[in-house]
């Protein structure tokens, strides 16, 4: 392998958000340990193994989940102390900068958690190490298949983590009902709009108080998070299935064809490039692709609102986005079988059940639903299955960074007026300069 991209510039590339993890909110509190571990340092055992975690920060009820989950491992496990540092996320890369940084003086911890679709970076670059012993074949069967795709890169899985997330389809009942058109159905794929219904729909709910449908979750990572699903339906994948290469997949015709698909919302008005905060909810758009943590609030709303599935293809193939936050073991955790002992622990049924839960996000692994109260009917149903049926992870590749920046500024700029060819063209050749320069044999 070539030498490889300084790390301060690879990350400061990374993903700007993270659409649906409840570990990545903004919390304040930052740099505070979740459990009081004890160590040979502060007094414990000289035989005792200290483990660190780094996590983002989350809301209270997740620092609370925190707390009271490494308490219970900790006092049962009094050879095997763990503790948690929270990092603030609120301020751009404060997060991946302190990686990057930890990364160089080689003072990562042992454990480490991630964004899933940067799980083949941290993972080609040898910041993270496989944790093949972590879980059994029994335990990957009850995993959501996608968290195992987005997890495993050349053959080996890196991480794991507890939740997962999916994009679907809202729409504002009294708007519907108002243009005469029946609410997609919520319970059956087969009553789900297909890209045709979409868009015919789309133009009919658009009035001059309000656009047809809101496509767009925020300029960066959002674009390709919310929309990429639709490459899948067409069968026209964004880069080669090993990650190396972008030229022809991007930017050949059947992505083409998708991405003048999309566009026609925009050209036509459907859509709005620059949509106002909270578009949907404030009654600006009459539906919206967007992710599931819109359900929560939606409840807490007045709006006459439903759901269904991600729009399918005319031909009827189904794909859904995925992805979320997941934990793996640094390059520098002096004790890996240790480590991976403790995430099969972290990650079993109970805790994914309990972590979920807190942050009202869907469970990654289907038996914890059975200890999850709301997950049986309406929009929390329609997520279960689509993550169980139809969900895919974004692509896998050490240069995703360069992927999800590029693909999103050209279809920003395909939104704005610019030639789709020549706009794909140029992700295809930025992607593969990439890969070609620092990871390529």
């Amino acid at each position: 392998m070539k030498t490889k991209k300084a790390l301060a510039a690879a990350l400061a590339a990374a993903l700007a958000v993270s659409m649906a993890a409840c570990s990545g909110g903004t919390s304040s509190t930052a740099g505070t340990a979740s459990s009081g571990a004890a160590s040979a340092e502060n007094g414990g055992s000289s035989e005792t193994v200290s483990l660190t975690i780094w996590s983002p920060t989350g809301e209270a009820a997740i620092e609370d989940w925190w707390v009271e989950t490494l308490d219970a491992w900790n006092a049962e496990h009094p050879d095997v102390q763990v503790s948690r540092e929270a990092i603030d996320r609120s301020s751009s890369y404060d997060y991946e900068n302190k990686i990057t940084a930890a990364t160089t003086s080689n003072s990562l911890p042992d454990i480490l958690f991630v964004d899933g679709p940067t799980v083949s970076y941290y993972a080609a670059n040898g910041i993270i190490v496989p944790i093949d012993g972590a879980y059994t074949e029994e335990d990957k069967e009850d995993f959501m298949p996608s968290s195992i795709q987005q997890n495993t890169y050349d053959g080996h899985m890196y991480a794991i983590g507890p939740t997962e997330s999916s994009v679907i389809l809202y729409y504002n009942k009294d708007y519907l009902d108002a243009a005469g058109i029946e609410y997609p159905s919520d319970t059956d794929i087969s009553g789900a709009w297909t890209w045709s219904e979409f868009y015919e729909n789309a133009g009919k709910l658009t009035t001059d108080d309000y656009v047809g449908t809101n496509l767009i979750m925020d300029k960066g990572e959002g674009i390709i998070y919310g929309l990429s699903s639709f490459w899948n339906e067409a069968d026209a994948p964004l880069i080669s299935e090993d990650g190396t290469t972008a030229e022809g997949y991007v930017n050949s015709d059947a992505s083409i064809e998708v991405a003048n698909y999309i566009n026609q919302f925009f050209q036509n008005g459907y859509a709005n490039t620059d949509p106002v905060t909270d578009e949907f909810l404030t009654g600006h758009s009459a539906t919206m692709l967007s992710g599931t943590w819109n359900i929560q609030r939606l409840e807490q709303s007045d709006l006459n609102w439903g759901v269904s599935y991600f729009p399918v293809s005319d031909d009827g193939k189904a794909v859904s986005p995925t992805g979320d936050w997941a934990a793996g073991v640094s390059k520098n955790c002096q004790n890996v079988e240790t480590a991976e002992e403790f995430l099969q622990w972290l990650m079993n049924t109970d805790n994914v059940a309990s972590y979920a839960a807190a942050c009202s996000t869907p469970a990654s692994r289907t038996s914890a639903y059975e200890k999850m109260e709301g997950w049986d009917e309406g929009a929390r149903a329609l997520v279960r299955w689509q993550l169980e049926n139809t969900g895919v992870a974004r692509p896998r590749s050490p240069s995703y960074s360069v992927l999800s920046s590029e693909f999103a500024s050209a279809m920003l700029n395909i939104f704005s007026g610019a030639d789709t060819k020549s706009e794909l063209d140029n992700v295809a050749a930025e992607f593969d300069d990439d890969y070609q320069t620092y990871y390529a044999e």
